[in-house]
């Protein structure tokens, strides 16, 4: 009888690790663009008018979003916004393009919530020899989300970190799940993954043969819960979780 026991946990972001809720996205743009405007022209670089300016990224945004939704590929933001702008004569060196995309980012990190005790659960994982790590479907380059998890004083938890902008493929894609096992260094079936999209967390890593954990969200409200699946409300109940799962398994 294969071993089942969990000795590593991958989690989702939002609405996972990090709480949003429902957002405002044109707002949350606008605010991001008029802060990435700023920061080009206070450094004298050749932005023009700010509504053209936020115009011409937010249609660049959205036929990227449009082709991914197709080609089920994510893209990087900072590449994308980085190309844009050197071609209307923006020159930043790399960590100036960085702060850049940060800019961009910073009204939605504003937003985000953690549970209030988030350290103690992950520190009680740790301390249950579970290695941890982060799978997100995302086109927000890793250098901002990474200063958000900095800031929340959380990044230190999660070594192994996967972006689906970096890979051809993303969640659901069963190949996303393997690679973070590889990564991990752990079997599918010893690995417990932590989501609020049924659709792109819980049935997908199952099927790719972890174990699935449901956060309650918003995302899955009136959901139904597939079979074999664990349904949480916090992620402070995961502790527990893991080690009724473990001591089961050990019979």
């Amino acid at each position: 009888m294969p071993d089942k026991k969990i000795k590593a946990a991958f989690f989702d972001l939002g609405e996972t690790l990090l709480d949003f809720g429902k957002l405002s996205t044109t707002r949350l743009f606008r605010e991001g663009a008029r802060l990435s405007y700023n920061f080009l022209k206070g450094l004298g670089q050749p932005v023009g008018c700010f509504e053209t300016y936020c115009w011409r990224n937010l249609i660049a945004l959205h036929i990227r979003c449009w082709i991914s939704n197709i080609t089920k590929r994510d893209f990087d933001a900072l590449v994308l916004l980085r190309g844009i702008g050197t071609k209307k004569g923006i020159r930043l060196d790399r960590q100036q393009w960085r702060h850049f995309a940060w800019l961009w980012y910073e009204p939605l990190s504003r937003l985000g919530r953690v549970e209030p005790k988030l350290k103690e659960t992950l520190t009680a994982l740790k301390k249950l020899g579970i290695k941890l790590g982060i799978v997100s479907n995302t086109f927000v380059h890793s250098s901002s989300l990474e200063k958000h998890l900095e800031q929340l004083d959380i990044l230190d938890f999660f070594p192994t970190r996967l972006y689906s902008y970096e890979f051809k493929f993303r969640k659901p894609d069963v190949r996303i799940f393997k690679v973070a096992a590889d990564r991990i260094g752990e079997k599918l079936e010893n690995i417990v993954f932590v989501g609020d999209r049924i659709d792109k967390d819980i049935k997908p890593a199952a099927k790719a043969g972890m174990q699935a954990v449901l956060k309650e969200a918003y995302t899955n409200a009136g959901k139904k819960l597939p079979k074999g699946v664990w349904k949480i409300n916090q992620l402070s109940e995961l502790p527990a979780l893991i080690q009724k799962i473990n001591a089961e398994t050990s019979h």
